[in-house]
């Protein structure tokens, strides 16, 4: 994939009505992104229930989700600034819908996270922070919005700094930049703001511009089989590349069962055979001779992935309890495995004395655990390959938690 043309994906996220989905919506409408025709359905909109313009419309797909006020799914929202391109992931902020938050904030590089100076750091400020860490991030910028409603007031705005930071260090982090703004009045925004003269850093379009994007084709490649077809004799073995590059002649291993082979040709429709493939591309591998490949293994080369039945992972509960040593199903790329979880250490993130017990977890509790399959399977720390890193736990079919690898 072509680092020119990839956008860079941001997640944003905070608490519920702190401002998400109007700073998104003010940052399309300020970088040309909005058509007439949807503001125009933002003004009769915001009209119809009696508010002024709302940027936040722009980002809700249902009219359940306007009249309710709250933003149901994780949505993906594509703008560019003179620098780059970017694909920002609006989140909700409502405990129930934290599930989707998962999903959302694990593909992402970077984050913006979203505090109300009026209310400052809520439960779901300090359980979104956590849930960004866990799943790998670490250049988080905490966006403190509605300066507006404060008067701009220097004071509050380092009142709140100082919250935000010890809020940080009791994850061992420290946030990548902490921007005022007013995302209804744009200010702080593109370009730094008159209204707050005490403040001389940068506006949040330069912090994000200032995020270093991940390059992708340097990394060890990996590629989860999907499924394997037949046509006309040859065996194509098809799947998504979610790590580095591939290229014929190459050598791979397939794992779990660490048979060695040899890239014979890669197609890709609609071209017969093309000379390599990256990162994010769809594709059928050929390979030399006659090895046995199913859906769920992983073609990989360079420094090889983990391949165990037992792994260490940070584990987040969106479902019912979970008892330890209850039996669940594993899913990491195309791999499916039984397996069961022994809990070490239980955090309620949203509370700051935090660890609880190492029995059961609770919806929007966070674990350090092991997870122990029936068979092995295949894994990368999430660290050095998040797409390799991550998995989603099922119980009865139904997706009830997810993680990555430690």
């Amino acid at each position: 994939m072509s680092e020119e043309l990839r956008a860079f994906p941001i997640v944003i996220t905070g608490h519920v009505d702190h401002g998400k989905s109007t700073l998104i919506g003010r940052l399309l409408y300020d970088y040309g992104a909005l058509q007439e025709e949807r503001y125009d359905e933002v003004r009769q909109s915001s009209s119809d229930i009696g508010r002024e313009d709302e940027f936040a419309f722009v980002l809700d797909a249902f009219e359940e989700e306007r009249q309710r006020g709250i933003t149901i799914d994780t949505s993906q929202i594509f703008f560019k600034t003179s620098f780059r391109p970017y694909v920002i992931i609006d989140v909700p902020g409502h405990r129930e819908f934290l599930r989707n938050m998962v999903t959302g904030a694990s593909y992402a590089e970077a984050a913006v996270l979203i505090v109300d100076a009026c209310e400052g750091i809520r439960e779901q400020t300090r359980r979104h922070a956590w849930l960004l860490t866990v799943v790998g991030l670490r250049d988080i910028c905490v966006v403190i919005n509605k300066l507006d409603a404060v008067g701009y007031d220097q004071e509050r705005y380092r009142e709140l700094c100082s919250d935000i930071k010890n809020m940080f260090e009791e994850f061992s982090l420290s946030p990548y930049a902490i921007v005022p703004v007013s995302a209804l009045t744009g200010d702080n925004l593109v370009c730094r703001s008159a209204a707050m003269p005490w403040y001389s850093g940068p506006s949040l379009v330069e912090v994000l511009d200032g995020f270093e994007s991940k390059p992708f084709e340097i990394r060890p490649f990996r590629f989860p089989v999907q499924d394997i077809y037949t046509i006309n004799g040859e065996r194509i073995i098809v799947g998504r590349v979610e790590s580095g590059s591939v290229h014929p002649g190459m050598h791979v291993t397939v794992l779990p069962q660490n048979v060695s082979a040899t890239i014979a040709a890669i197609k890709k429709y609609p071209f017969p055979a093309v000379q390599s493939s990256s990162y994010g591309e769809a594709i059928g591998l050929v390979l030399d001779g006659k090895i046995q490949v199913s859906r769920g293994d992983i073609i990989a080369s360079g420094l090889s992935p983990q391949v165990s039945q037992k792994f260490s992972a940070h584990l987040f509960w969106f479902h019912e309890s979970y008892t330890c040593n209850d039996r669940v199903i594993l899913r990491c790329t195309t791999q499916a495995v039984p397996a069961r979880i022994e809990l070490e250490e239980v955090f309620d993130p949203g509370d700051e004395n935090m660890v609880r017990n190492n029995i059961r977890i609770e919806s929007g509790e966070v674990a350090k655990c092991s997870i122990i399959s029936d068979h092995p399977w295949v894994a990368d720390y999430f660290s050095l390959i998040p797409e390799m890193g991550r998995f989603v736990i099922e119980s009865d079919g139904i997706p009830v938690g997810g993680g990555i690898v430690l």
